[in-house]
């Protein structure tokens, strides 16, 4: 095998994006002749922060090879226990070593391995974390051995943080790509050094949305200054699914081509 091809999905937003992802996931991944598929699965549950124990399996059942998280993982607490029981699924690797699950994945394609690691940001979102680039440096010395094919979800707020790891990782990664601002960036592109970077995939929900979210409460919120607002899934289409397809040679690791990928869908019907 000369090359591994992965299509990386944005964060799926509740029922919205799961039958989103059901209908496109496995048309995408013929479409593009994808090897396997990476999905962000935080905003999964139907309220849209979290996800759950019975979504994971959904995700695995749909083609997902590894779901990557960011902030809303600990929303529901069911999916604690399964994050150290289910290595497909991770939660960003800067979170303390004490909460539970990893922060990295492994699966095969053919005969070669796919690292996958999650990474949350600091800047405007929790500084309270472990410092995002010191702790995948640390990690890259256990997983650079086992394999060159890794693939990092960057969980992050702020574009510069997001390009600051893009270029730190440089020639050390396959692919870094943006999740957690739910709107997909045209800044797709190879690295000097050979790592494909994107500083957001975008999600999959509703396209006349707020991230995803209803207009009215999220507008509530801006226009009072307060906590009025309530957050609710807009399931109203057309809806939109997006993200990226990164072509990867097997032996270097070295990126080949990274390409956007978005659908609009007007035919859903969300019940």
């Amino acid at each position: 095998m000369g090359s591994i091809k992965i299509l990386c999905i944005g964060d799926v937003i509740g029922n919205t994006g799961l039958v989103l992802f059901q209908k496109w996931a496995s048309k995408l991944k013929e479409k593009y002749k994808a090897d396997a598929i990476i999905v962000n699965g935080e905003n999964s549950t139907k309220n849209g922060q979290g996800i759950t124990s019975k979504i994971v399996e959904f995700f695995r059942h749909n083609g997902a090879s590894a779901v990557t998280t960011g902030n809303h993982v600990w929303d529901n607490k069911e999916i604690l226990s399964s994050l150290d029981k289910k290595e497909f699924v991770i939660r960003p690797a800067n979170y303390p070593s004490g909460c539970p699950g990893i922060g990295y994945t492994f699966f095969n394609v053919g005969q070669h391995t796919v690292a996958v690691l999650n990474l949350h940001g600091r800047v405007f979102v929790n500084d309270f974390l472990d410092c995002p680039f010191r702790t995948i440096e640390s990690l890259l010395t256990y997983i650079k051995p086992r394999t060159n094919i890794i693939i990092v979800d960057f969980h992050a707020e702020a574009t510069s943080e997001k390009r600051a790891l893009g270029f730190f990782l440089d020639g050390k990664v396959s692919a870094v790509f943006g999740t957690h601002t739910h709107v997909q960036t045209a800044d797709e592109y190879i690295l000097p050094n050979g790592t494909a970077y994107i500083t957001d995939i975008g999600c999959c929900g509703a396209l006349n949305s707020i991230i995803g979210m209803q207009f009215g409460g999220v507008l509530q919120k801006f226009l009072l200054n307060n906590k009025l607002g309530k957050f609710v899934v807009e399931d109203k289409g057309p809806m939109v699914i997006s993200g990226i397809c990164v072509d990867i040679d097997a032996n270097s690791g070295k990126a080949l081509s990274i390409e956007r990928v978005k659908v609009i869908d007007d035919q859903i019907s969300i019940k």
